[in-house]
């Protein structure tokens, strides 16, 4: 069958002690459900989850926790089966007016009980059991820490200046805009760049987007880290310490060393395969790894964490 793919989210918030989410009522097809839509073409599954989101309820999210997905078959308009699979995170709300568009005309706030019974479709039960689950654990309330590695620079064979000013070629250029809408779904507040042009310019379209200052530290570039590499756990702790959604985005040789400091904060009873999969064997130019940590400073945990793949293919 006709593989139909789609995102949303499970937007979530405490309210006097009280964890509650939002539902969405269809007119058109008089349930409730999570907000949720197909992907557009050349659109990644966490970019869809939170532009469905703003689009159907008029609220900003970040994505947070991972959620299980939901799969079903179904008649698609011209008659012919199809099946969805539909990915789906928890979100905070972080802005928004909560204009509906005309797709929606309800959206309701409830605790998880009310929200169960609500809820039309026993597939969407799946979503409500893995946020009250996470709530109840703590590691619903999280933070981003999104490890970006620059897009694809001008070969060094073509550059006769310090290679530290060396930029983006047209396929990186390509990167860095395709990363605005995937940032734009976790919204990190802090950029946090090696020095380095093709870091900054890696960083740039977003940082414009969302009118947010680019933050250089050498302690990031490949020269200052090969001199001293001392600097950059006390770069990573600063993060740990403010835990504020941050992305930080350096080099080939550099990452390595980010992930084992960020992977001192692995919860033993939770391996992150991901992270040591990226520390091993590297990641992709305009690649960004997002991590979930719950707490502050040498106490935060590490929840789970995600990759995302550049659009752009390019020769590593």
């Amino acid at each position: 069958m006709r593989p139909v793919p789609a995102a949303g989210t499970v937007p979530w918030r405490v309210r006097a002690d009280t964890l509650e989410v939002a539902l969405v009522h269809r007119p058109r097809y008089d349930d409730w459900s999570w907000p949720k839509g197909k992907l557009d073409p050349g659109e990644r599954w966490a970019e869809t989850a939170a532009r469905e989101t703003g689009e159907e309820t008029g609220l900003i999210v970040r994505l947070g926790l991972p959620l299980p997905a939901a799969r079903y078959d179904f008649l698609d308009w011209r008659g012919t089966p199809a099946t969805k699979e539909v990915r789906y995170w928890a979100a905070e709300v972080i802005g928004g007016a909560g204009r509906l568009d005309h797709e929606i005309d309800q959206i309701d706030w409830l605790d998880p009980a009310a929200a169960n019974s609500r809820l039309d479709y026993a597939r969407d039960r799946a979503q409500l059991r893995a946020v009250v689950a996470a709530h109840r654990d703590g590691r619903l309330a999280t933070w981003p820490l999104i490890v970006v590695r620059h897009g694809r620079a001008l070969a060094r064979s073509n550059w006769h200046r310090p290679d530290w000013l060396r930029p983006l070629d047209s396929r990186g250029r390509e990167q860095a805009k395709q990363l605005v809408p995937l940032l734009s779904a976790y919204a990190p507040e802090r950029l946090v760049t090696s020095s380095s042009t093709r870091c900054r310019d890696t960083l740039a379209p977003y940082a414009d987007a969302r009118q947010l200052r680019l933050r250089d530290r050498d302690d990031l570039s490949e020269e200052t880290f090969e001199a001293d590499p001392r600097g950059l756990k006390k770069l990573v702790d600063k993060a740990f310490a403010k835990a504020r959604p941050v992305a930080l985005c350096s080099h080939r040789p550099v990452l390595p060393a980010i992930f084992a400091e960020i992977l001192a904060h692995e919860d033993p009873h939770r391996p992150q395969q991901e992270l040591r999969r990226a520390m091993e064997h590297g990641m992709a130019k305009g690649e960004a790894i997002v991590v979930h940590i719950a707490g502050t400073g040498p106490d935060a945990r590490i929840v789970t964490a995600e990759r995302h793949f550049p659009l752009v293919v390019t020769n590593q």
